[in-house]
C-alpha cells in the first residue's frame, strides 16, 4: 500500500480528532455503508449492468470503501500488502486454475 496515501488518509481524519469514534465497529458500519451505497448504484439499472454513465459515482463511493478499509487497518495495525498476499495464496489453494477456469462457483462446490 502506499505510504503516503495511508498517512494522508490518517492525517485527514487526525486533523478532524475523529480517531476516537473510529471503533472496530463503527469503521465496519461504515465501510458497509459505504459498500451499500456503492451497490445502490447498480440498483435498478436494468440491462445497463456496467452503468458506464456512473463512473464518477462509482469512483466515489469505491474511495470511501478503501478509505474505511484503510482507516479498519490502521486501527488494528495491520500491514494491507500483507494480508492481500497472504488471502491471494488462500485463494489460489481454494481456486486453481485448472478447476476452476470460467466457472462460476464456490471453491467448496468442486
Amino acid at each position: 500500500m502506499n505510504k503516503q496515501l495511508r498517512e494522508k488518509i490518517v492525517k485527514f481524519r487526525d486533523d478532524r480528532d475523529w480517531k476516537k469514534f473510529h471503533t472496530g465497529k463503527d469503521l465496519a458500519i461504515s465501510l458497509n455503508l459505504e459498500a451499500s451505497e456503492l451497490l445502490e448504484i447498480f440498483q435498478w439499472s436494468g440491462t445497463d449492468l456496467m452503468c458506464e454513465d456512473k463512473i464518477d459515482k462509482i469512483e466515489e463511493e469505491l474511495a470511501d470503501v478503501f478509505i474505511y478499509g484503510i482507516l479498519m487497518a490502521d486501527r488494528y495495525s495491520i500491514d494491507i500488502d500483507d494480508i492481500i498476499e497472504k488471502k491471494l495464496k488462500i485463494n489460489d489453494e481454494h481456486y486453481p486454475v485448472d478447476a476452476v477456469r470460467g466457472k462460476a462457483k464456490k471453491y467448496n462446490e468442486y
